[in-house]
């Protein structure tokens, strides 16, 4: 599967989310400043270690706590032992897409 991990805002943020993001993919989503991200990185390294995604994206908002996700996925991906590059998609406060 090619899985999309985006913050819980970024659906909000971005209206046209479905089609410009998502479409295609498999969506988990979490906060990276009101969740437990020692939590998140133990799940998705699980689901890292025990399936094969074709890819991984991360959407994520520009303000600063949000890049939290950016950390929290490179590390479940360290621990999972996988060699794969995760698209960052970085959306505006407006909703639009910026350079990852």
């Amino acid at each position: 599967a090619r899985l999309l991990i985006a913050a819980d805002c970024v659906p909000f943020a971005c209206g046209d989310f479905h089609n410009q993001i998502l479409a295609g993919k498999v969506l988990l989503v979490g906060c990276p400043k009101l969740d437990d991200a020692s939590l998140y990185v133990e799940k998705l390294s699980q689901i890292f270690a025990h399936n094969d995604p074709e890819s991984v994206e991360i959407a994520f908002m520009e303000v600063p706590c949000c890049s939290g996700l950016v950390r929290i996925v490179q590390e479940a991906l360290r621990r999972a032992d996988m060699d794969l590059q995760p698209t960052l998609t970085r959306i505006s406060i407006r909703g639009e897409r910026l350079d990852g």
